[in-house]
């Protein structure tokens, strides 16, 4: 009889790689592993009251949804906590690890993050008591002394941003003080711009499956990833990668994204806090199949080899080696070391072989089809009438070119 394993997928109004998750893990149909043999029914989670002692039949869940609303947070607390189901992202570091204290912790394991500095809102919280407090302790404190600390250009962004809301790029005195007189109650950071860069990537990271892209956030949103191989030097993109898989294993993120600027030869990461990143198919293209096989194979592995939910972190490890005395690529090694145990490279590698040594063959199928081509449509027919058509076309294009390179791989 075969071992059944829930995945519960917590969306907001996504469309496109759920549809292709759903597809890909119906296609790929139960799995034998170790002797046993496995399915993976999955089901699009409602938020509803619920009971505290209430067990969900889950074994995993994919959360989308809980970064932005309080109610599918605290379920999810409360499953990781009382019923042992599998989340991705663990929703306690997600919510109080955000980009500020990310930062800080990358700063200390001796990464090349830009400076940094985070100032007071602009506006004060609504508090009978505010007006003692801050005369006490709230020193008026001057915003272009700060700024001349950082250093022009720079950005001012949100401390726990998403998606580019409230990121303001800022060359002088003028810009600083309008941009920082419109953020309101935002708490904000100024932050040391990277100029005349080389290469800006953006890197996915499911489990240790890590892909690099190239990036570049000045164009439109549906043409910023470009399809390209080998732009990076061998030692340069391993640098990227560790860097993604060690802020993952770090903060017990699986499904993540991480901005890295490489210049003059230094991988410079600036964002790395994006436990729900892009998985549009309108947007990633080339990369969606990618993508979804991916969160396909880091999904069954963890149901099937019941990987537990690491609630707490084990920082003092990342720390030994971030506060020694170790030059800076042999602690990236340590670092890659400490990631590769945590997800389990080794178990997973085999797990891939043994169980889905077909998974390229039919996530192929799948993106060939006559299904993702009307998946392709929908998706696009929910954008802007003046898009639709490109999204449409460069989608089928590019993905065309995924599939060949895939074929071109295996001869």
């Amino acid at each position: 009889m075969a071992r059944r394993h829930l995945i519960g997928l917590l969306l907001a109004v996504e469309e496109s790689w759920p549809t292709a998750f759903e597809a890909i893990l119906g296609r790929l149909g139960p799995i034998r592993h170790g002797g046993e043999t496995h399915e993976f029914p999955t089901e699009r989670i409602v938020n509803e009251p619920f009971d505290l002692r209430a067990r969900p039949a889950y074994g995993l869940v994919i959360d989308r949804l809980a970064w932005w609303y309080v109610v599918p947070r605290e379920w999810l607390k409360k499953i990781a906590l009382m019923d042992d189901v599998y989340l991705l992202n663990n929703p306690f570091t997600f919510q109080a690890m955000e980009k500020h204290s990310a930062y800080c912790a990358m700063m200390r394991l001796g990464l090349k993050v830009p400076e940094t500095w985070l100032i007071p809102h602009k506006l004060p919280p609504e508090n009978p008591r505010w007006a003692t407090f801050a005369e006490r302790y709230y020193p008026d404190f001057d915003l272009d002394e700060v700024a001349a600390q950082v250093g022009y250009p720079l950005f001012m962004k949100p401390f726990n941003g998403g998606a580019w809301v409230g990121v303001t790029k800022i060359t002088n005195a003028g810009e600083l003080h309008a941009s920082y007189d419109a953020s309101g109650e935002r708490l904000m950071h100024l932050q040391a711009a990277v100029d005349d860069y080389d290469v800006f990537t953006r890197s996915l990271s499911i489990g240790p499956q890590t892909t690099v892209m190239r990036f570049d956030p000045s164009r439109e949103w549906y043409d910023r990833y470009a399809p390209e191989e080998d732009f990076l030097a061998p030692d340069l993109n391993r640098e990227v990668v560790t860097i993604s898989r060690l802020v993952n294993a770090f903060f017990r993120w699986e499904l993540n994204s991480c901005e890295v600027i490489v210049k003059d030869g230094e991988a410079r990461p600036i964002d790395y806090a994006n436990a729900s990143p892009d998985l549009s198919l309108a947007s990633l293209q080339y990369y969606f199949p990618w993508a979804i096989s991916s969160l396909a194979a880091w999904c069954l592995f963890c149901c099937v080899r019941g990987r537990q939910m690491h609630v707490n972190q084990s920082t003092r490890d990342f720390f030994e080696v971030g506060d020694s005395e170790l030059p800076y690529a042999e602690k990236l090694e340590r670092y890659r070391a400490l990631a590769d145990d945590y997800f389990e490279v080794d178990a997973f590698e085999a797990f891939k072989a043994e169980a889905l040594p077909h998974l390229t063959e039919v996530t192929i199928e799948y993106v060939e089809s006559p299904e993702f081509d009307e998946l392709v449509v929908h998706v696009a027919r929910a954008e802007p009438k003046d898009v639709q058509d490109t999204i449409i076309e460069r989608a089928r294009e590019r993905v065309r070119d995924w599939v060949a390179d895939q074929q071109a791989a295996v001869g």
